[in-house]
């Protein structure tokens, strides 16, 4: 029944056309689409049509994109002004399963006259839309366009025109201008954009369409492209085809001065305001449209309101949770002066972004070696979870009106999420290594909407773990030694012991471990008294590695001994001095639980007795320049950083091992610019080289210059030549085939990296003749080659006629005397057939040719004296 009742639809909108072939008709439309199930949707085609017009549709034939169609019928005609009618026209379509599909409708007449889109008359009207129907990204519906798509605009003034879409989903929605479409879906031929003074543009972000500014009279179509993007991913899009009326006047366009971009808290009162002015003080109608006025509170401006100017106001809107998006509501404020023929308008489009409110009530508290984070419940009910972000130290981050989430300059990070409203305690002990004592640990948490998008972080709140253990803050090289080396160690004494749980006495047990990462750690000794927190570990290597230390603290209570606790590990500074070109290279590095800020370069020189400061650096590196070559430096390195927690020694000072070492030309030269050009004609190539421009013109003595005759054969050294020798000529070759590169080097040995690698390849040359007379007159008594260069070998048959092999030889020159084998049996006169194989001498080796031909064989006697 269906399938008949589509039959006498597209009959009857056939018949229509017919009967309506030259009747004005279609102005502007699109379609729109709600999802109501899994698999279906309400569509809504709207078409703006002329009143006047014979034709008209009460049924439209819509085309789903699924092989099937149906005719809508019209649920609402209204009369707008200037011979101009909406309709509406709706109906509901399941679609067997997940795909894209481009829904359209085709209608036989556009109104005439369009001035852009030639015998507009005839050409059909087309609009479609793209539906995605995909599990991944969820329900969808079309956004909806709350503008008309009908406008008037004046000759030599700017116009302004938004489509008011609104996109109840949240998704992203980008604006194209693109052609209009006629039969079939195809774009229009000879259709053209109107014609501008400046411009005609639309902005792809806010859908603001500029036309600056017409040139002539007439109407004109234009389509917009509007898609849907959500994650990055397009999950639909429609094209509205609209019609813009422009006439002659000389009236100027009010203007409204307002904000483009807000943002505002959820649970408050936007204020928005504005001022409108009009250069001819006309009266203006003041309206605005956009996705808030559907909503629930809506904007305070909810209908035309005709004002004198200047005139100022401001826009109200109760915001709630439920508005809390990551793309931003879109309110189009439009000012429309009274002036004739036509109203010319101004229209600004204001973003306005909800933003969750920050979380409160966020509290922190030290429970051994983690804290634990807490906060109220988020008063949105609409909260899907939280971020918990932590720092080192207070920074005093005040977010920005449209600033969410905690940025990456506040030196914050995420160290954990939450995926409920309700789960608002964190136990953070640092993926279970523990939280350093000694260490003002700071937190922010962030509010999580359904869309991903971010509340306004909390307030700041820092703490400090307890100090009931030692906190160490020195690891220090007093006495660099193979193995006598000595290491200053010292901590902190715990302050904030529960003498209830551990009365005492206390002992500190003393561990070093190996390098930066306390590796075979050993128990090397144990102090009784809580006060005395220094210790002097000796016989050690200092040169060779770092060492690490943990203090442990025991209560040593009768009866009640138990481990209460150790302190983090701390390494020393490690240096390491590579020597270079008159320079030292000085690099270190540490594991310590304090921040170091700074570091101090000590040396020693040639000429001084004792270490004196050199230099100060933030960074874990330094470059000493300008040394003497050959002579020895020592350097040692002191670094200076602190707890970012009160109560310890500031700034907490360790030293490294000291170093020395002796600076070499160790750099070689640049490599040299080389070329090669090549003479098969002289058998020789010219190699050619210089050095590299500032700052690679290094000290050189001589230059290498290196060479092989194939590809697969290993380089070997040509000639060696003085600075001042930047040329070679490789003669008397017996094949110029060939690969040559170059090296600089300088008086300490140090020998560059090669040049770029040039070759050369022979330039082979095997010709024969087509004819020979062997006569034995001394003239052309033979067949062979003409001269030839670059070949080893041959391998040829020569056949009679007949195909008869007469004659076979590798020698590559030939010299056939025309009888069979080269015997004495002569051949006959007439064409004879050749295969050869050339063997041709390149630089891949014995490369064979083949060639095949016909010589003439001519036996004439010889001419007698």
């Amino acid at each position: 029944m269906r399938v008949l009742v589509r039959y006498i639809a597209l009959f009857f909108l056939l018949f229509m056309a017919v009967q309506t072939a030259q009747a004005t008709h279609n102005r502007a439309g699109e379609i729109t689409y709600r999802q109501v199930g899994s698999f279906t949707y309400e569509v809504t085609i709207v078409t703006y049509t002329k009143i006047s017009s014979p034709a008209d549709r009460p049924r439209l034939l819509i085309n789903w994109g699924d092989n099937s169609a149906d005719s809508l019928d019209r649920v609402s005609e209204t009369p707008v002004g200037n011979d101009t009618k909406v309709n509406r026209y709706v109906g509901t379509h399941t679609y067997p399963g997940s795909d894209t599909y481009i829904m359209y409708f085709e209608d036989p007449n556009r109104n005439g006259g369009v001035v852009n889109i030639p015998n507009s008359i005839n050409v059909p009207f087309y609009v479609q839309t793209t539906l995605v129907i995909n599990p991944f990204t969820g329900f969808n519906s079309s956004p909806i366009l709350l503008n008309p798509p009908i406008d008037d605009a004046c000759v030599d003034k700017k116009f302004i025109h938004n489509p008011g879409a609104f996109d109840l989903d949240g998704d992203s929605l980008a604006y194209k201008l693109i052609e209009c479409r006629g039969e079939d879906g195809l774009f229009i031929p000879g259709f053209s954009f109107p014609q501008a003074n400046v411009s005609f543009t639309i902005d792809a972000f806010t859908g603001d369409m500029v036309w600056d500014s017409p040139q002539s009279l007439g109407e004109f179509n234009v389509a917009i492209l509007i898609e849907e993007w959500r994650d990055g991913v397009l999950v639909g899009s429609l094209v509205r085809d609209m019609q813009i009326r422009v006439l002659d006047c000389d009236n100027q366009p009010p203007d409204i001065d307002t904000q483009n971009q807000i943002c505002v808290e959820a649970g408050t009162v936007l204020v928005l305001p504005f001022t409108i002015t009009d250069p001819d003080n006309d009266m203006v109608t003041l309206s605005a449209s956009g996705g808030p006025f559907l909503l629930t509170p809506a904007p305070q401006i909810l209908a035309p309101v005709t004002v004198n100017v200047p005139y100022a106001d401001t826009l109200k809107w109760q915001t709630t949770c439920a508005r809390v998006r990551k793309q931003p509501y879109q309110i189009s404020l439009k000012a429309q002066d009274n002036s004739n023929p036509i109203n010319l308008v101004d229209i600004e489009t204001v973003l306005i972004t909800v933003v969750g409110p920050a979380p409160q009530n966020l509290t922190v508290n030290p429970a051994g070696n983690s804290m634990v984070v807490s906060w109220a419940q988020h008063t949105c009910d609409n909260v899907v979870g939280y971020k918990i972000y932590r720092r080192e130290g207070f920074f005093g981050y005040v977010h920005g009106p449209c600033e969410t989430g905690v940025p990456a300059y506040t030196g914050y990070t995420l160290v954990a999420t939450t995926d409920s409203i309700v789960d608002t305690v964190f136990v953070d002990n640092n993926n279970g290594a523990g939280l350093n004592h000694g260490t003002d640990y700071c937190y922010m948490i962030v509010a999580v909407f359904p869309d991903g998008v971010e509340s306004y972080a909390s307030a700041e709140v820092c703490a400090e773990l307890v100090k009931d253990i030692p906190v160490i803050t020195n690891a220090s090289v007093t006495a660099t030694d193979g193995g006598a080396g000595t290491m200053y160690v010292a901590w902190s004494k715990p302050t904030q012991i529960n003498t209830t749980a551990a009365p005492g006495p206390y002992i500190y047990h003393i561990y070093r471990g190996e390098g930066f990462n306390f590796a075979n750690p050993l128990l090397i000794d144990s102090l009784f008294n809580l006060n005395d927190t220094i210790y002097n570990d000796g016989g050690l290597n200092t040169i060779n590695s770092p060492y690490s230390y943990r203090i442990g603290l025991i209560n040593n209570t009768p009866g009640n001994r138990f481990k209460m606790g150790a302190s983090t590990v701390a390494s020393s500074v490690f240096l390491t001095v590579v020597p270079a070109d008159n320079e030292c290279q000085l690099s270190w590095a540490f594991n310590v639980p304090w921040n170091n800020t700074l570091y101090e370069v000590y040396r020693k020189a040639p000429s001084q007795p004792n270490f004196v400061f050199l230099d100060t650096t933030s960074a874990g590196i330094y470059v000493d320049a300008g040394l003497t070559n050959g002579a020895q430096y020592c350097y040692y390195v002191k670094s200076i950083g602190a707890y970012s927690a009160s109560g310890f020694v500031n700034p907490i000072e360790n030293l490294s091992q000291e170093v020395c070492a002796t600076p070499l030309d160790t750099i070689a030269p640049c490599p040299p610019i080389s070329t090669v050009s090549s003479s098969c004609d002289d058998d020789e190539n010219t190699v050619s080289w210089h050095p590299q421009a500032l700052p690679c013109a290094d000290e050189v003595v001589e230059y290498t210059l290196y060479y092989k005759d194939r590809f697969d054969l290993p380089y070997t050294v040509l000639g060696t030549f003085a600075p001042n020798d930047t040329s070679f000529l490789h003669s008397n070759l017996l094949s110029v085939a060939g690969c040559y590169y170059v090296t600089a080097t300088d008086s300490a040995g140090n020998e560059s990296a090669p040049s770029a690698e040039w070759c050369v390849d022979n330039c082979p040359n095997y010709t024969l003749p087509n004819i020979f007379t062997p006569n034995n007159d001394g003239i052309n008594d033979v067949f062979r080659p003409f001269p030839y260069k670059y070949v080893q070998s041959i391998d040829m048959v020569i056949y009679s006629r007949w195909g008869n092999k007469v004659f076979g030889t590798k020698n590559a020159d030939i010299l056939w005397k025309g009888t069979f084998d080269n015997g004495d049996k002569p051949c006959s006169s007439g064409t004879y057939y050749y295969v050869c194989e050339v063997n041709e001498i390149t630089l891949y080796g014995i490369v064979p040719r083949k060639i095949a031909g016909f010589v003439e064989l001519i036996m004439i006697e010889p001419v007698s004296d």
